[in-house]
């Protein structure tokens, strides 16, 4: 089968990928063809699941503060925001029917909080601009083969035996002209030759969606340098969180909780402080919400920190993160603090049964959730003192700095981290210097272009990774459908 161009995914950016190009050689008079190889049973699966079925699937921003939330070369993305934005993206969806939203944090949600919704609407993009969909197409192999060209330029392999040349057969003819095509076959034995050939898989995060890496060992094949790989936005597993923790530092997210981690699990905090300690000095702070998971510490500032965790655990440093639940005040003002509500809570006439413990937790629900409190107290035995004063004689005594002080230096040493099956993104990958940013092409083999994930590019949670696989396809398609010949 003979195609013009021919994407390999068909996620966020391969679909985008696919429609800007049949829609710029469409608005610029050309007839090609161009075909979505996906080796899933439907397209865009990782998409579906994206913002928990909700799909943030752009981030409204202007580059100056888009920037600062793309962990790696941003510079490399500008080009290619510039020319598909976040305004430009919104249009796209609701051009093609998909009403939008804009919540806080400037993040962009279609109407109806459906993630199914972008899919279809890019399908049916796809479809209204003459893009052919092939599903359940896996790839096993791409290869290149050398032709030789008529004097009309057109190629004289036809689709019947174009894939039996090898790459570097040649047919003769009388203008000696050559030239590259790509042939991709399928596990199957399918094949299809190409002019254009537009790499779009992903990385390895969510396996089950089809992500299983394959765009790197097709990279790595042709010389391109690929950049350490390893799961981001994933969940930090404090040590003691789980019931057993593997000498791997990827702990399965299916691990049983330990009582702690039961304490914990289900708690989401707002407007809190985490500072990432690595090897004993602090590497990175955020400020915002933070969840406590079945798989540990995760939530918009705990994605935030687990990219520079996870790499950091992987090159063999320790890891810490100190949770603040006070950020607005510092320790002395906060130590006053928590005296004056112990004074209160002690001179109340409700109080007046009570023992200390129970008091402590009253103090407590004036400090933070209640359902923290169980697992706060569980980790921070020194809020309390029993003083043993005989045999049949003891006195508890409640440590009002010790509260303070943990309530602003909570510490969790992580154990680990969850990997590729439930990370959102993935880190590292095709590395840019040997991709053109103005184009997306290779800069190693004419005509072969890259987009989306499986590139080093990540970033932020909050729709900030769609938008750089949607703006990264777009400029990737267009590339390639203007470099093909064709008759108008």
């Amino acid at each position: 089968m003979k195609s013009d161009i021919v994407i390999i995914g068909g996620g966020a950016s391969g679909l985008m990928a696919a429609y800007s190009a049949a829609k710029s050689a469409s608005d610029a008079g050309k007839c090609i063809t161009v075909t979505v190889l996906e080796k899933m049973p439907r397209p865009g699966r990782k998409i579906m699941i994206t913002g928990k079925g909700r799909c943030n699937f752009t981030n409204v921003k202007q580059w100056n503060d888009f920037s600062g939330h793309i962990r790696s070369k941003s510079n490399f993305v500008k080009s290619a925001f510039y020319g598909f934005n976040p305004e430009k993206v919104r249009e796209f969806f609701e051009s093609y029917g998909m009403e939008t939203v804009v919540e806080r944090g400037d993040r962009a949600f279609p109407a109806s909080y459906r993630s199914g919704d972008v899919v279809d609407t890019l399908v049916s993009a796809c479809h209204s601009v003459g893009v052919k969909i092939e599903t359940e197409f896996e790839v096993a192999s791409i290869n290149r083969q050398c032709i030789r060209q008529r004097l009309l330029g057109k190629s004289p392999i036809g689709p019947q035996h174009s894939a039996e040349k090898s790459e570097s057969a040649t047919i003769g003819f009388r203008d000696g002209g050559e030239t590259q095509e790509f042939v991709v076959e399928a596990k199957d034995g399918r094949r299809y030759v190409c002019d254009r050939l537009i790499v779009a898989t992903g990385g390895l995060s969510y396996p089950a969606t089809g992500s299983t890496g394959d765009g790197y060992r097709w990279a790595s094949e042709t010389g391109h340098k690929i950049e350490q790989t390893f799961p981001s936005l994933t969940a930090l597993v404090p040590r003691g969180y789980k019931l057993t923790e593997s000498k791997d530092l990827h702990i399965d997210r299916e691990t049983e909780l330990s009582e702690a981690g039961q304490s914990l699990c289900g708690i989401q905090l707002e407007n809190v402080g985490v500072q990432l300690m690595v090897e004993g000095n602090a590497a990175q702070s955020e400020f915002g919400d933070l969840y406590f998971t079945d798989g540990g510490i995760e939530g918009p500032i705990g994605f935030q920190l687990s990219r520079k965790a996870v790499k950091s655990m992987i090159n063999g440093s320790r890891v810490a993160l100190v949770l603040d639940l006070k950020p607005g005040v510092d320790l002395t003002e906060l130590t006053a603090r928590v005296k004056e509500l112990w004074a209160a809570v002690d001179k109340d006439p409700r109080s007046r049964n009570l023992k200390e413990k129970e008091k402590c937790r009253i103090l407590l629900g004036k400090l933070m959730p209640w359902d923290l409190i169980p697992g706060f107290r569980a980790m921070h035995p020194e809020i309390m003192t029993l003083e043993h004063r005989g045999r049949n004689d003891s006195k508890l005594w409640i440590n009002l700095p010790s509260i303070a002080k943990a309530l602003k230096e909570w510490k969790f040493d992580i154990a680990g981290y969850v990997g590729y099956e439930r990370a959102v993104v993935t880190a590292g990958g095709i590395s840019t210097d040997d991709v053109v940013g103005k184009t997306m092409e290779s800069r190693l083999v004419p005509g072969l272009y890259f987009c989306g994930e499986v590139l080093d590019i990540d970033s932020d949670t909050g729709g900030y990774n769609l938008q750089t696989a949607f703006s990264t396809g777009y400029l990737a398609g267009a590339s390639a459908a203007s470099s093909v010949n064709s008759p108008k």
